[in-house]
């Protein structure tokens, strides 16, 4: 089955309000006749200018994490509600670092997961393993854990639509990459574990991204991959010429 080529570009704690406008409208030219999706997660106070910014363009503006909650008295956190108002259409969720330094666990992604598409937005759930987990040989039932842990509760319909990023966590920041081979290979056995919990006819239409150490220079032999569909793209992202040259391949 064909499936869609995502590229993500997530922006982490970086650019301004005036930055998020400058950059999109460098990055719209450039991508206008692209065959890939093109995905912007902003930070929460560049959404809604960004979303203004991406108008009439391929660009899709997203947000790279909510509150597990709807709203209440919790200082600081930000609903589905409010990021959906703002413009996001899709939320990253349980991304490494929101593991790594908010202690975010497999319940706290399946609550956030849920709250996504309670508000009709697309979730883009991260799971991935440490370099100790993969020389352990525990990488496939760490990640096995996270999938369906992550997911657990969600409807078949919901999990077709919805995107899984295999980010992992060694290669993310560190300059280090997994080979295509490896990646290749772990997809594919997250691929079997969807189909094996939610069919296969859902495993087929499911986007499952790469993200770790992307750049130009290795992209686009990553995406020869026949189970990788698209790439979450960190650091590369924060130059619109850079982040262009990947999603053009």
């Amino acid at each position: 089955m064909t499936r869609s080529t995502l590229i993500v570009g997530n922006w982490k704690m970086y650019k301004t309000l005036a930055e998020s406008r400058e950059y999109i409208a460098h990055l719209k030219p450039l991508v206008k006749d692209v065959k890939s999706l093109v995905y912007l997660a902003v930070p929460f106070t560049a959404l809604h200018a960004s979303a203004e910014a991406a108008k009439g363009s391929k660009i899709v503006i997203g947000a790279q994490n909510v509150s597990e909650h709807a709203q209440g008295a919790y200082t600081g956190e930000i609903a589905v509600e409010m990021v959906k108002e703002a413009g996001a259409q899709f939320v990253i969720i349980g991304h490494s670092e929101r593991r790594k330094y908010f202690h975010e666990d497999d319940a706290i992604v399946n609550r956030k997961v849920k709250k996504v598409l309670e508000q009709g937005l697309q979730p883009i759930m991260c799971i991935g393993e440490t370099l100790e987990m993969r020389e352990k040989g525990e990488a496939e039932k760490v990640l096995q854990h996270q999938l369906l842990h992550g997911l657990e509760g969600v409807s078949v319909s919901h999990v077709a639509g919805l995107i899984v990023a295999y980010e992992p966590i060694w290669a993310i920041g560190t300059g280090k990459q997994a080979t295509p081979e490896i990646a290749e290979n772990t997809q594919r056995f997250c691929r079997g574990i969807i189909a094996e919990k939610w069919g296969k006819a859902v495993a087929d239409k499911l986007i499952i991204l790469y993200g770790g150490s992307v750049k130009p220079e290795n992209a686009q032999e990553i995406l020869k991959q026949p189970d990788i569909d698209g790439l979450l793209v960190g650091g590369a992202s924060l130059s619109a010429q850079s982040f262009s040259q990947i999603i053009e391949g």
